[in-house]
């Protein structure tokens, strides 16, 4: 699912809204959520998951196609924890 079908669905389910204020909430949820882990805070929905960021120092690695020493910048990755209901969910 992309960002415009689950605006789709949800105007759908919610026809008391219009479809541009769907919108605006989505995309004020998905901003909030951005602003958090740009900060460096956790963010948590229950029965979902757990967003957060990881802090990755810099290394020497290896071009796998020539086996040439490269070096790897130090680096800021997001990392994604599952959570318990989603995963109960998951395994039926």
């Amino acid at each position: 699912m992309v960002k415009s079908e689950l605006i789709a669905r949800l105007a759908e389910q919610n026809p008391h809204f219009y479809a541009r204020d769907v919108e605006r909430i989505v995309n004020t949820i998905i901003g909030r959520i951005t602003d958090a882990l740009v900060e460096g805070d956790r963010v948590e929905l229950r029965n979902f998951g757990s967003f957060s960021t990881t802090v990755r120092d810099a290394r020497e690695g290896r071009n796998p196609k020539t086996g040439a020493v490269v070096s790897v910048k130090r680096k800021t990755v997001l990392t994604f924890r599952v959570g318990k209901g989603m995963q109960d969910l998951l395994k039926g």
